[in-house]
């Protein structure tokens, strides 16, 4: 079985990957010469989500609906909490299910990445302090 976390990125189209990874990597670039702004950014990578919780709240949505759906309006509603629980089922063995391309696409990173880019800037910023 693939790491916990390895198993988005390896799921992952490479070209996503690297850009995921770039776009991190200017941020932090960027930071390194603007150190007083590295508190808000903190602030921010606390409350990104990360791909696994965007998974979490789609499945969700998903199956809740598909439960009111089929006890509203028609039974045949009810396979779609089914099929979405049995794609959570498979995300969480093998790291990928159907929303993973999409939501990397849209730049959703694992808990992972953030937490690199959140170290690097506390590097910067323990340095900067330091007196």
């Amino acid at each position: 079985m693939i790491s916990t976390a390895s198993r988005v990125p390896s799921h992952t189209a490479s070209e996503v990957n690297r850009r995921i990874k770039r776009d991190t990597e200017a941020r932090i670039a960027y930071f390194a010469e603007h150190l007083d702004e590295i508190p808000v950014r903190l602030g921010e990578l606390d409350r990104e989500w990360d791909i696994e919780r965007a998974i979490e709240a789609n499945a969700s949505t998903l199956a809740f609906a598909g439960v009111a759906l089929g006890t509203t309006l028609d039974r045949r509603w009810l396979a779609l909490p089914a099929v979405v629980t049995a794609f959570l089922f498979q995300h969480s063995i093998q790291g990928w299910c159907p929303p993973v391309p999409i939501l990397r696409r849209m730049g959703f990173r694992t808990a992972d990445e953030i937490s690199r880019e959140r170290y690097a800037l506390k590097r910067f910023q323990s340095r900067w302090l330091r007196p």
